[in-house]
């Protein structure tokens, strides 16, 4: 996409989003795999936009995506909440991949907190186990940032060091710990997909430091950051990654992965709406 187009994407979506808003939100909410339930929390100043309604966001090709933008209050903060996500292996090009995190950087959002569902690599992790993501290897083959630059869009070259903002990463853990919800730090490696990893990458992706590993929220983050928003993401473990079940000839299946992200996901709704809680954010 070139510079000028990809501005103009940007704010072709920000017309058809804006004047439907009451108040500029202050954080943005990325809902991953089996995860959408968690907009049905949004009750006041609801305001819903479907993804059809708004140019270059394409409705999903992908089951547990909805494909819908929902606005509203949580524990009173302006949020916008995606209802699922773009993503690379559906043969989008990373602009559009990364279109949202731009669309909420230019509304104003100061905070992106994204959410995916991921196997589990790390010796520990379970099934149902949410993760603090703390870092990120970018496995994709390509960076969102690419191609002729627009300082409208953020800087050229950002700075990489704490992708994930630490002290947003110590109010989830306060969060967490009022909750009395496990939380773990995870480093998280996106594959480009869509099949899953080979128990040979899995090795690989564990030799590397990896924890978790799925396939989207590293190019959302990267953008996010590069805008100048503070990223927070959440991983939740869905399945063992490919060799290391209990039952080594257990199929991993997109269905089994949206059922443990519904009865585990819950947990992690309660966890942004503490963390949303006025107590954390500031007015």
């Amino acid at each position: 996409m070139l510079k000028d187009t990809l501005y103009n994407s940007v704010q072709a979506a920000i017309e058809a989003i804006q004047h439907h808003l009451p108040a500029p939100p202050r954080v943005a909410i990325v809902l991953g795999s089996g995860l959408g339930f968690l907009a049905d929390r949004v009750i006041h100043n609801r305001i819903v936009i479907d993804y059809d309604q708004i140019p270059g966001f394409e409705p999903p090709t992908v089951e547990g995506h909805a494909g819908r933008l929902v606005y509203g209050d949580l524990e009173g903060v302006p949020v916008l909440i995606y209802q699922g996500r773009f993503h690379y292996y559906e043969g989008h090009d990373l602009a559009t991949v990364t279109l949202p995190a731009r669309v909420a950087a230019a509304l104003g959002v100061k905070l992106m907190i994204l959410t995916a569902a991921t196997g589990g690599i790390a010796t520990g992790l379970a099934q149902g186990d949410l993760c603090c993501i703390s870092d990120h290897i970018n496995m994709i083959g390509a960076n969102p940032l690419r191609g002729r630059h627009d300082e409208r869009l953020g800087k050229r070259f950002p700075d990489m060091t704490e992708v994930y903002s630490q002290p947003w990463r110590h109010l989830a853990f306060q969060a967490a710990a009022m909750l009395n919800l496990p939380l773990k730090n995870a480093i998280y490696a996106a594959m480009p997909g869509p099949s899953y990893e080979t128990p040979a990458e899995v090795r690989m992706l564990r030799a590397l430091g990896a924890d978790v590993v799925g396939m989207s929220t590293v190019p959302e983050a990267i953008v996010a950051r590069a805008s100048g928003m503070d990223v927070l993401a959440f991983a939740m473990v869905t399945n063992a990654a490919a060799g290391l079940a209990d039952d080594p000839n257990m199929e991993i299946t997109h269905d089994d992965v949206l059922e443990v992200a519904k009865h585990s996901g819950q947990r992690l709704g309660d966890l942004i709406v503490k963390l949303l809680n006025s107590h954390f954010i500031p007015k």
